[in-house]
Formats: C-alpha cells, structure tokens, sequence
C-alpha cells in the first residue's frame, strides 16, 4: 500500500504536533507519522518526579496556551502529556500512531517514507523525531568490567528501583541534577559526578529567560556578531523546587568525573575510590535520524547541513526540534513554535 500526501511529518511529539498546526494553517494536506501507541512523545518515558523549567503558560505549543496544573507552579510530565493529547484533539492533526518510519529516500519528485504498514509518497517531509531515542553513553575505560547496573536517563523512572544500592549520577546537566537530587532526597546513597563544578542559576530564574537568552545568542551568531551570553550558559542546572531543596539541604555535592570504571565501583586517578551497585548515565543524546540515512545528506561530523530547519542539499526536507541547530531551543515546547512555523511557510512556498 501507497499513500500520497503533500507533507509527511516523522514524529508525533511536541515538535511534529507544532508544525502539523502551521502545517493546517498554510492549508496543505499532510499526515503524522508516530511510532508511539499514544500521544505525548518522550514525556511519556520520562522519570515521575520531572517538572517543567516554566510555569505552564510559558510552555505552550502555537495557538493554544498550555492550562496551569492546579497547585504546581512547574506542571508535571504527566501534565504535559495531557495537553499534547489534547492539543493534538484540539486541531484534528492527522496522526497516525504505532507507525514507525524505517527510511525515507527519494523518489523521483518525492520523498518517500517507508513503514512496517506501507509508504507514503509525499512533496516534503519534516523530520521531528527529537533525541530521546538515541541516548548518549560515553567511552569510559572499565565500562564493561563493571558488575553493577548501567542505565541512561531514559531509564530512571523512581528512587524505588535503587532501593539499598550505592549509586553514582554522572552528569552535571538539568537531568544529571533532578535525578541526583531525586535520589539524594530519598535517602540512596548517592555519588554526584560532573565533569566540571556544577552552576546554578539564581532561583528567580526559569526557562523563560533561558529561551530568551538562545534566542539573543542565536540571532547573534547569525549577524556575525560575538555570542551576547544572555542570563549564563544554558548549560547551567534550573534551580526547580526538588533541587534547591536537595542542595540547600548540602545534599548536591558533585565529584570530579573519574577515570575509570572498576569491577565493583569507580576509581579516580589521584588513585581514590568508591563502591558503587548502579551508574546512571545523565549524559545527554543525538538527534534519533537513521530513518534519514538513504539520503546521504550527513557531513563528516555526522550532521545534517541546514539553513534553518531546511536540509541544504535536500530542500523537500526540513528537521524540527532538535536543539538550536535547527532552531533557538527548538527542543523545547515554547522554543519549537517559530522555527515549526517558518517550516510550514518554506514548504507552502516550494509546493506552490
């Protein structure tokens, strides 16, 4: 079976449902095309205690304001996909779940996306498959002497499931902190790892003035002038409500990055030690894009060159809501709306 479309979307979370709705608005025939069985994205996935950097009204997708969480300042995960589903109801997007896109290639005037349960020949496609399925582990000497458990972000759900056990965060982001805090505040015994001291931003600021700090910094670079540096980097850890309490508590005290993993632990190189059952890995993602390997479009860095969110060497195809590459915090949900909006036009404009 082959379908034909103006538009195939690849991924039904925050950045796919945001340009449906610019997709509709420019009045173009389009389908979602979402592994998921349900809606949400990786909201779906995340760990229970996760909070929003902002509070709900500055965390909303184009055309429709996110309603606050009665009693939460920062709304849930469990909050957000609530309004991804309802979003998605909202504007009658055409998503098609548990569909998963193994490849999209060429075809002469089209792109072709094909599935476990047909093709769909489509004029362009919008790649917004995000980074939460392709998480990131570093290469660090002993990884597969250790004994204990290994896990990434994308499987920490609870303090319950490391009941009893020592256990070493790495990581100095926004999710190496929460999760560390998480622990910390549950009383496991918990090593912090970071690769360089941990910084907190002031506890009055929130993802808002982070967002409007990428966007300073990113309109910045592009007129060719030196990067304004906004609030801090945005590297730096949000203080939310469960990590000012962990560290006001003195409860966040990171340790230097160690050298090696040892059989029952983690060695340092000044030659100091410590046990440990589990390692979480808080260490970040890549963009989730094998489905877009028969095009051949990645540079010696393994990147996709793109002049906003269009491909360079492909314009029928456009990539949405992976990080400032394609977009000031473009993997955010207040972020993902201008570029998902500028994308809508680029496409309206090349089928026309």
């Amino acid at each position: 079976m082959t379908e034909r479309t103006d538009v195939v979307v690849v991924g039904g979370g925050q950045a796919g449902l945001a340009v449906g709705y610019h997709l509709r608005r420019q009045g173009l025939d389009f389908t979602v095309l979402d592994a998921q069985e349900a809606p949400g994205g990786a909201w779906r996935h995340t760990w229970d205690s996760l909070r929003l950097f902002s509070p709900a009204a500055y965390s909303s997708l184009p055309g429709w304001p996110m309603p606050a969480q009665p009693g939460e300042a920062y709304p849930e995960a469990a909050h957000v996909v609530g309004y991804l589903a309802d979003y998605e109801k909202r504007y009658s997007l055409p998503v098609l779940r548990g569909v998963r896109v193994r490849t999209v290639r060429r075809d002469g005037a089209f792109l072709r996306a094909e599935t476990g349960e047909g093709a769909w020949r489509a004029r362009a496609v919008v790649s917004a498959t995000g980074t939460w399925w392709r998480p990131f582990l570093p290469a660090v000497p002993g990884h597969e002497a250790f004994r204990g458990r290994q896990s990434h972000t994308t499987g920490y759900r609870n303090p319950g499931q490391f009941a009893g056990r020592r256990v070493i965060v790495v990581g100095g982001g926004n999710s190496g902190a929460q999760i560390a805090a998480d622990l910390a505040l549950a009383g496991v015994d918990l090593t912090w790892v970071t690769a360089r001291p941990p910084s907190f931003l002031a506890d009055d600021i929130d993802g808002r003035a982070l967002f409007d700090a990428a966007t300073a910094r990113r309109r910045a670079l592009d007129e060719g002038r030196a990067d304004t540096g906004g609030v801090a980097s945005l590297g730096d850890i949000v203080a939310v409500p469960p990590v000012r309490e962990a560290r006001d508590a003195g409860l966040l005290k990171a340790s230097p990055m160690f050298a090696r993993l040892t059989a029952d632990g983690v060695a340092w190189a000044d030659g100091t030690t410590a046990g440990a059952d589990a390692v979480v890995w808080c260490t970040g993602f890549r963009p989730a894009l094998s489905h877009l390997s028969p095009l051949a479009l990645r540079g010696t860095r393994g990147r996709i060159a793109t002049d906003g969110t269009r491909a360079t060497a492909e314009p029928r195809l456009h990539l949405l809501g992976y990080g400032d590459w394609t977009g000031p915090a473009s993997a955010t949900l207040i972020g993902v709306g201008r570029p998902a909006r500028e994308a809508a036009r680029q496409i309206a404009d090349l089928l026309r």
